[in-house]
């Protein structure tokens, strides 16, 4: 499973960092995904981060 952040829709709410600090986390005022390949014991983590941003600016591949 790949992830990223779409920087142009986030809007550094920080809930992924705070639900998956391994995967994301803040530059500046926006979150990045700190890897492309997200480990298979992290991929359930990721969907919720996902399903809780509150603009949708996490895309799973």
């Amino acid at each position: 499973m790949k992830v990223r952040v779409d920087k142009e829709t986030c809007v550094g709410d920080e809930t992924c960092v705070d639900t998956c600090p391994e995967v994301f986390e803040m530059q500046g005022d926006v979150a990045i995904a700190k890897m492309e390949e997200v480990p298979k014991n992290l991929e359930e983590k990721v969907k919720a981060a996902a399903k809780d941003c509150p603009v949708e600016a996490i895309i799973i591949e």
